[in-house]
């Protein structure tokens, strides 16, 4: 990654003045030769300067021994030589004062070799001790359809088409340019720019994606990526994007733990948990998509500018199956199709022929099938309803006049219009979806890949509605002693708790399996730690977190007074920095009422806790009034090498491993993303109350989590893991009733 101070301008990167090209030739069967062929062939206005010291000429261009001959220094040069003299060539366009540089070789770390990763490496070192900014290596080059610059290989390019506002930005050369870039073109989407970066050794997806959010001509972002670089800047440039209503869709590969192992493979980097991914982007407001046809399709919606104001969609169709399956298909994706105003049915009713229906979906009957303006006046009147926000027209084989009218009628509306034609045409084969598309208005073949696109279109809609609200921006809440916090864990370090490699099984789920983080020493290496359950409860307490009430006793007599003091029955726990798992050492008692109980608990406790761990420091016993039963909630922190400290909640106790009923999101968070947490549970209803049960405190949940979240931001350099389980939520109130905490060991600040 690289870790330039600020982003580089890379206005020189995509529209050179002047480029060369080191490893050039005739051979138009050659990958130097084809990128000779795109650069010329798409209409570069700009100087050229072929690099071969064996060659005097190509293409009818005088050729260069070396880039350090050179006549200027070129704005950008493309370097297709054998891995081990890529280095000296940079060197070469360094000292003559090329910008920037494309690598299209491979082998590099995205070999997985010794020799690969430490060639990579000293081109990221150059790129930061130089100044000259590096695409590469192993990559495919770029396009640039507004200013007439291809630097690649692909055939796509070999016909220049028509800009248009929707940029892609991609890892992968056959990913970006033919999976995303090409077919978005045959359906009619126009493209500004389009780029693989490859490795990313030095230039990045993020720094791509930043351009396009501050250049003009692009209004939808397409991302294709198998690692994310920055967590934290893909958060920070979505904001950016948010604020310009530009909208970014990705497609991030390694969703399953196979095709993460795949992608990592492939491009030298590790990939972060995908629950978590999924949780971040969406709380960015990246659409996240799952294949590629949906990016573009999905950006077709995008590129109109018309964000939905709610979830409503309407239909008119000539098919009433049709309009069925539109319906089905919006139900399950959370699109509702409401009745219309009174107004729209009775102007429905004057327009439709005898058996037509004013319901929503509208079916307007093959008698409507070529009468003048009536599909028109039709889709115009449902757009125009106070309870619509999307409407669907469709159409099977139908003449062209017809969709023209829905095509004209979109144009015209205020509202967003996505046309479904799944036949043809039935009187000008050349009308077809992709011309619809090419006039600006979205078309679609298939009713799912439709609903798709107008879903995402209505959750961006949402989006940007809730990101300005008070009420949607993280805010640390009162009572929350940090400092405190941080003294606890300082103390806790120098008393030296519990090594963290002893893992806790039921708490926070694991975000990644050994080894998985790219880098990673074993738990405990660094001196992380597991702190006691009382001293994790200390720490949550200074946060303005309830927790039970309990103290520890060092012997049996002082057990017994602290529980008499409780009053009613008590839980009696080891207290031990060495026992993390008190369960399974059968070092913990419940609901034990009475002094001759309370002395037996306390001896059974500690034998059980000998016989586990011999060697283990026993500092006492726990006393711990009995918490009233409530709904029970799991409440941590884990930390995502890509996004950083996470909040997740879920149903608690065995809950978490069976279920694994989990929602993530990126800390800290705002009240109202908490309660969207809450409500994306399966077990959001126990919460509710069901049976005759009272409903939960979800107000007090919601500040808990909160709070957590907080914590695991302010102190993101101390605290690598937290796990409350269980949380108990009550019809008034949360009280923490188990808890761990796993430290990194020392604060940053002293070492």
């Amino acid at each position: 990654m690289s870790e330039f101070a600020a982003a580089p301008d890379l206005s020189r990167f995509f529209a050179p003045r002047s480029v060369a090209l080191v490893g050039a030739t005739d051979d138009r069967s050659r990958f130097a030769g084809k990128v000779l062929l795109r650069l010329r062939d798409f209409g570069f206005q700009g100087t050229i300067y072929p690099v071969n010291p064996r060659l005097r000429e190509v293409a009818g261009l005088p050729c260069h021994a070396s880039v350090r001959d050179l006549p200027q220094a070129p704005d950008h040069v493309g370097i297709v030589v054998p891995a081990p003299q890529v280095l000296g060539i940079l060197e070469d366009c360094a000292a003559r004062g090329a910008r920037f540089a494309t690598v299209y070789t491979g082998g590099f770390a995205e070999s997985a070799t010794d020799e690969g990763r430490a060639m990579q490496a000293q081109i990221t070192a150059l790129a930061r001790r130089t100044g000259m900014r590096v695409m590469g290596p192993n990559c495919n080059g770029l396009v640039n359809f507004i200013d007439g610059f291809a630097m690649t290989t692909s055939g796509t390019v070999a016909t220049r088409r028509p800009p248009g506002r929707v940029a892609v930005v991609s890892q992968s050369g056959g990913g970006g340019q033919v999976n995303v870039m090409w077919r978005a073109q045959e359906a009619g989407v126009g493209i500004s720019y389009e780029v693989s970066c490859g490795n990313s050794a030095d230039l990045t997806v993020l720094d791509f994606i930043e351009f396009m959010i501050d250049d003009a001509a692009t209004d939808v972002i397409l991302v294709f990526v198998e690692h994310i670089p920055d967590g934290a800047r893909l958060l920070r440039l979505a904001a950016r994007a948010a604020a310009r209503e530009k909208p970014i869709v990705m497609l991030k590969l390694g969703r399953t733990e196979a095709g993460s192992r795949a992608a990592a493979s492939h491009t030298g980097a590790m990939a972060g948990v995908d629950a978590v991914c999924d949780a971040a982007l969406a709380q960015a407001g990246i659409l996240r998509v799952d294949d590629c046809h949906e990016l573009y399709e999905v950006a077709m919606m995008l590129a109109t500018r018309r964000w939905p104001r709610g979830r409503r969609a309407a239909a008119t169709t000539i098919s009433g199956g049709n309009g069925v399956l539109l319906v089905d298909h919006g139900a399950a994706l959370g699109i509702d199709f409401p009745d219309y105003t009174e107004a729209t049915r009775a102007r429905l009713a004057e327009l439709l022929p005898r058996l037509g229906s004013a319901g929503n979906p509208t079916d307007v009957t093959n008698a409507a099938v070529g009468k003048p303006g009536l599909f028109s006046e039709v889709i115009s009147a449902v757009t125009a309803d106070d309870n619509i926000d999307v409407a669907v027209p469709i159409f099977t084989l139908a003449p062209a006049s017809d969709v023209r009218q829905a095509v004209e009628a979109a144009q015209a509306a205020t509202k967003p219009v996505a046309v479904l034609w799944t036949g043809g045409c039935s009187d000008d084969p050349a009308f077809t979806v992709s011309s619809i598309v090419a006039a600006g208005v979205p078309a679609y073949r298939n009713t799912l890949g439709c609903l798709k696109a107008v879903r995402a279109a209505m959750r961006y809609g949402e989006f940007l509605r809730g990101r300005t609200r008070p009420e949607a921006v993280p805010q640390c809440p009162p009572g929350m002693d940090l400092q405190r916090a941080r003294a606890l864990l300082d103390q806790a370090s120098r008393i030296g708790p519990t090594p963290a490699s002893q893992a806790r099984e039921g708490g926070v789920p694991t975000l990644h399996p050994a080894g998985a983080a790219q880098g990673s020493a074993p738990r405990g290496a660094d001196g992380a730690a597991i702190l006691t359950e009382r001293v994790s409860k200390q720490l949550l307490a200074c946060c303005g977190l309830a927790v039970t009430r309990e103290a520890l006793a060092t012997d049996a007599e002082q057990a017994v007074e602290l529980a008499a003091s409780f009053g009613g029955p008590v839980a009696i726990k080891i207290e031990s920095p060495d026992i993390a798992h008190k369960t399974d050492a059968g070092a913990i008692r419940l609901n034990v009422l009475g002094a001759s109980a309370v002395r037996e608990a306390f001896a059974g406790v500690i034998a059980a806790a000998r016989a586990a761990r011999p060697q283990a420091r026993i500092d006492g016993v726990l006393v711990q009034a009995m918490a009233a039963p409530g709904v029970e909630l799991m409440l941590g922190l884990a930390r995502d090498p890509v996004f950083g400290p996470i909040a997740v909640v879920g149903l608690g106790g065995v809950h978490v491993e069976v279920l694994r009923d989990l929602a993530w999101r990126v800390a800290p968070v705002a009240h109202r993303e908490a309660q969207a947490m809450l409500r994306e549970l399966r077990g959001y209803r126990l919460l509710e109350g069901v049976r005759g049960a009272a409903p939960s405190d979800i107000d007090a949940l919601c500040d808990a989590i909160v709070r957590v979240s907080w914590l695991g931001h302010q102190l993101a350099d101390r605290i690598t893991e937290l796990d409350i389980n269980p949380l108990f939520v009550y019809p008034q109130g949360v009280r923490v009733v188990d808890a761990l905490i796993t430290t990194t060991g020392r604060s940053e600040a002293t070492h």
